[in-house]
């Protein structure tokens, strides 16, 4: 599938170790001609952790998508009432962001940037990084699953024997996801 011409709205938040997976297929999106609106939480554009710096990170995608990241809610919010995307996709998910998104808390430039991109029935597609994915984390996950205009990237246990609850996206299905979700559908399997 073709990406020309496609505005996507691609949102990081604080699952910091999967950047370094997910930077690369921002940038295969830019290859394949997308429109790339580059949008990061509170914590993944403010906090360098141990996997890099904020700043770095910043720079490297800004320079790829060739927009200016969105890093506030007054910001996000024009998203959706001036039809700035197509399709969104949350990469990396944290655990903090779905079961926000599951509760309806709108309170980060993330939540805000999906909210107002869902106002448009249009596909969000959510790629889960957090430790409790299969403990408290696996209820926000089922309500996102049943809700319509969400779409899951395939996920798998992270590290079953020192992270027996953890998951994370298998960062090859990003760009076929997508391709799934604009046409309304969820790729199978969802689980690896």
């Amino acid at each position: 599938m073709s990406f020309e011409g496609a505005k996507i709205g691609f949102v990081l938040t604080g699952s910091f170790c999967t950047f370094k997976k997910v930077i690369p297929k921002i940038k295969e999106l830019k290859e394949k001609k997308a429109s790339i609106i580059p949008i990061m939480s509170y914590n993944a554009y403010n906090l360098d952790t141990k996997f890099g710096k904020a700043e770095d990170f910043i720079i490297e995608i800004e320079n790829i998508c060739e927009n200016k990241i969105i890093h506030t809610i007054q910001d996000a919010e024009p998203i959706g009432p001036k039809g700035l995307t197509d399709i969104m996709i949350i990469a990396p998910c944290s655990g903090n962001t779905m079961a926000k998104l599951a509760c309806d808390i709108i309170d980060t430039p993330a939540t805000m940037a999906a909210k107002s991109h869902l106002r448009n029935n249009r596909p969000l597609v959510i790629a889960p990084s957090t430790n409790n994915g299969l403990s408290g984390n696996a209820e926000n996950i089922g309500k996102l699953l049943n809700r319509k205009n969400y779409f899951f990237v395939p996920f798998k246990q992270d590290n079953p024997i020192t992270k027996p609850r953890s998951i994370v996206f298998d960062s090859d299905y990003i760009i076929k996801t997508l391709e799934f979700a604009i046409k309304g559908e969820q790729i199978s399997p969802i689980l690896l």
